[in-house]
């Protein structure tokens, strides 16, 4: 008697926006720290694939839930689409399967998810290490993760005003038309009027030092998230409190990769992973002058945690779109 196959969702970028709104996002990943720090999850370390023009990132995690998941994130980074033919700078997609039986539960698409759920976790964090009255924000980098970043970042402080730069003025300008920020060109003014401060850039070379932040200032460092770039000095990172969302994979691929090799860092100078402070086991910012660093590389129980919510509010939905893949 053969098996019974159950075809797996297939949900499109535009079904997935529809089906999630930001504050549903930041649960799903803090749930998905929780479960990392627990033990309820397994994030290998990810496949780079890299190519003239870009790179495909490989993320997986099992992550157990109300059952046990797992998923397989596959993703092109490729950063002269925009100027070249206006495709994404990141695509690609997900699968999420059944962790008890193998079985393939969706295929979704990927960009949605990997914008909101980095931004997710830049207000997860700031929930601990932001101070609670920040009012002021500097957004570096205008791209496609800044105005995640800025609508996740509105949802968990209480921001009034603020700032965007980019290397393309005419990018800032455009951001700071849709987002209400001032574009800016003096990044260090801007910097040290911020209490929040976001790095979503593609840079390859730090532009964000200890004389361009004031005490108290809470950065999340988001672009880094392959060895080649950086956005962070050495320097600040030393003098900062380091919170990551993974040590080893920050200490692989992202700002605290380049504080090690300068010998400003070492891994034992992290003062904790998120996970650890959303479970409670280690305290967030103690002082209002600390300066405080998320290095953000992006872990792939980000992915399973949204990934399975996306997937259950599809079949509450209705969602009609189906793959057989193993018929």
């Amino acid at each position: 008697m053969s098996a019974v196959v159950v075809p797996a969702l297939a949900l499109t970028r535009s079904e997935v926006r529809a089906l999630m709104t930001p504050a549903e996002y930041l649960d799903s990943v803090a749930a998905g720290f929780r479960a990392l720090h627990e033990g309820r999850a397994h994030a290998p370390p990810p496949l780079a694939v890299e190519l003239a023009n870009g790179v495909f990132h490989g993320k997986a995690a099992a992550l157990t839930l109300d059952r046990s998941y797992a998923a397989l994130k596959f993703n092109g980074n490729f950063p002269a689409n925009g100027a070249g033919g206006g495709l994404p700078t990141i695509q690609g997609a997900i699968l999420l399967c059944d962790g008890e039986n193998g079985s393939l539960l969706a295929v979704m698409d990927s960009i949605e998810v990997t914008l909101r759920r980095t931004a997710a976790a830049s207000a997860l964090a700031a929930r601990f290490l932001a101070r609670a009255d920040s009012a002021s924000l500097l957004v570096c980098g205008c791209g496609a993760q800044a105005p995640a970043q800025l609508q996740a970042l509105r949802g968990v402080l209480p921001l009034k005003h603020g700032w965007c730069w980019d290397r393309d003025p005419e990018r800032a300008r455009a951001f700071g038309r849709s987002s209400a920020l001032q574009p800016i060109y003096d990044l260090r003014a801007a910097a040290l009027d911020s209490d929040v401060i976001v790095t979503c850039t593609t840079s390859a070379v730090p532009f964000l030092g200890r004389d361009d932040v004031r005490p108290g200032t809470f950065v999340a460092a988001v672009g880094a998230d392959s060895p080649h770039k950086s956005e962070i000095e050495p320097g600040l990172m030393a003098g900062a409190l380091v919170v990551t969302d993974s040590t080893a994979q920050c200490a692989a691929m992202g700002d605290l990769q380049h504080a090690i090799a300068a010998g400003t860092m070492a891994v034992e100078d992290v003062h904790a992973e998120l996970g650890e402070l959303v479970a409670g086991a280690r305290p967030g910012r103690t002082d209002g002058r600390q300066i405080t660093i998320f290095d953000s590389t992006g872990v792939a129980v980000q992915d399973v945690a949204s990934a399975v919510r996306i997937y259950k509010r599809a079949l509450s939905a209705g969602a009609r779109t189906r793959l057989a893949l193993a018929v």
